[in-house]
């Protein structure tokens, strides 16, 4: 990737976890440390991979994203009013009565989101769907699904990677936000889902590990997912949770907590 790109990249990265950080400030609730982690593989894919039109959401030749791991809505909804589906302004009602970022996305309500996510677990099955119909109505659109690594101990993802598996669903790009920790602690501890690239592997998929904040990583990983015929792919992106946020970074405690004003100017500074 040329440098001014990549430095592009990590600029509009940086914006998005500000706007995170502002947005839980002003909600007083939600879920900062998955999605900041997650910011780096959301910024990739929206403003350097994803084929999409801000002015026609719904286009049919669109590139799809699924966010199975609901919860980390704020860097969705980040993207999406950077990219132009929304007013920027909209972001500081998150969570509010009556706004359209609810906690969790919403496809009814706000444009550029593909599914209603937040029942962990139901994101890759999701996907599927919308790849096996881009197969059927012969287009040539990706489907990209970002899954949590505490998510994964859902059965339900295991069903549908087997699914993808059998399907050739080459057409599946999946990220594994890989920060190794959950609400209640260690992912290791609550219930160990490694070695996670050996089970996508065995499941018969296509599996790359990267470094998930690293832009160049995350880019040439999907390309090289999209020239891989007849096997979806698992990205498992290695990540640190509140990634950026100094007293954040590898916390657990701030899987679900909301700054205060305090740590909000705190948190903004560091991302200047």
């Amino acid at each position: 990737m040329h440098s001014d790109k990549l430095q592009q990249l990590q600029t509009q990265a940086k914006v998005i976890r500000r706007h995170i950080i502002s947005m839980l400030g002003a909600s007083g609730s939600g879920h900062p440390g998955g999605s900041l982690s997650a910011a780096d593989i959301v910024t990739a894919l929206y403003f350097e991979v994803m084929k999409i039109n801000p002015n026609e959401p719904k286009w049919s030749e669109r590139d799809r994203f699924v966010l199975s791991k609901g919860h980390a809505a704020p860097v969705l909804y980040a993207a999406l009013a950077e990219k132009g589906y929304f007013d920027v302004a909209w972001l500081m009602t998150l969570r509010k009565l009556g706004s359209k970022l609810q906690g969790h996305p919403d496809m009814q309500k706000l444009p550029g989101v593909e599914m209603s996510t937040g029942s962990l677990g139901q994101g890759l099955s999701v996907a599927n769907g919308m790849a096996l119909a881009g197969k059927i109505d012969h287009k040539d659109y990706q489907v990209y699904v970002l899954l949590g690594d505490g998510e994964i101990q859902e059965g339900q993802v295991w069903e549908a990677t087997m699914a993808a598996a059998h399907y050739k669903l080459d057409n599946v790009t999946a990220f594994l936000d890989h920060n190794g920790l959950q609400i209640d602690g260690c992912t290791k501890e609550v219930m160990s889902p490694e070695p996670v690239a050996e089970k996508w592997r065995a499941f018969g998929w296509q599996v790359l590990e990267i470094d998930g904040h690293d832009l160049a990583q995350i880019v040439q990983a999907v390309d090289q997912a999209k020239q891989t015929s007849g096997k979806p792919t698992m990205i498992v992106a290695k990540t640190v949770k509140g990634q950026g946020v100094s007293y954040m970074q590898g916390q657990v405690g701030w899987h679900g907590k909301a700054p205060d004003a305090e740590q909000v100017e705190q948190a903004l500074r560091e991302l200047a």
